[in-house]
């Protein structure tokens, strides 16, 4: 990165969050997103609520308090919403502008994998890569504090870096709370912001692929199967697709 390059923080990001049917990526289905994008002019708020096309569970909604009929009767088409939201992704990081998630492995394999179940092009085939640049507070941290004991859920880590959570598991409130978390990781580990996106993607799909070979090695101790990590983060295999 050239001395004249402003550093990455600087440039305009987009926080993603989705609230989903459940908690397999790959099988569930899209509720709600939020968009929040945090440029020099300021923040631009968009928040889209789908019908998902199947019943939403009971368990489902007492986290984001979304019903199945609530879903039907005023949530928008689901491939109107994939639409709208893959269009402003796809645009933002063709930019070169980095998406901010917490823990984005999911948000992005449950996109990707909506994209595909209705027929609609995906972020990867239209990047023609991988989502690009993906910045994860959640693998960020523990890339920097690897051995610090305790649960990294996203309260958890408003706790620790002592920013403001809001209602966690509604998605607006959730992008803000990420965004803040990560003001606060940049703040207390300030070489992060020096280095490229390119080495903040990879640093972060490093850490999620120890995170991944150190839950193997437990699980294969006690003889439960164990998974590879995914060779494309933030994308699980299983949702990508380039061609």
């Amino acid at each position: 990165m050239s001395s004249e390059e402003p550093l990455w923080p600087q440039r305009t990001i987009i926080g993603f969050d989705t609230e989903t049917t459940g908690v397999n990526p790959l099988e569930d289905r899209l509720v709600t997103c939020s968009l929040v994008s945090v440029s020099a002019n300021g923040i631009d708020r968009r928040y889209w609520l789908a019908d998902p096309g199947v019943e939403i569970p009971e368990q489902a909604s007492r986290v984001h308090g979304i019903t199945t009929e609530e879903a039907r009767s005023k949530g928008r088409p689901i491939t109107e919403v994939l639409s709208e939201i893959s269009d402003v992704l796809v645009a933002h990081m063709q930019g070169g502008n980095p998406v901010v998630a917490f823990n984005a492995q999911f948000d992005f394999t449950l996109l990707e994998a909506e994209l595909r179940r209705h027929d609609l092009a995906t972020i990867a085939q239209r990047l023609g890569t991988w989502p690009h640049p993906v910045v994860d507070p959640y693998l960020l941290d523990r890339s920097v504090d690897r051995f610090r004991k305790g649960k990294r859920r996203l309260e958890d880590l408003c706790a620790f870096y002592k920013v403001d959570g809001g209602d966690f598991h509604n998605a607006e409130a959730d992008v803000l709370a990420t965004l803040r978390v990560l003001g606060a990781l940049l703040r207390a580990h300030p070489t992060l912001a020096r280095e490229s996106l390119e080495q903040v993607q990879s640093r972060a799909a490093q850490a999620n692929a120890e995170m991944i070979e150190f839950f193997n090695r437990r699980d294969a101790a006690n003889g439960r199967p164990v998974s590879p990590p995914p060779q494309h983060w933030p994308v699980a295999d299983g949702a990508l697709i380039l061609k």
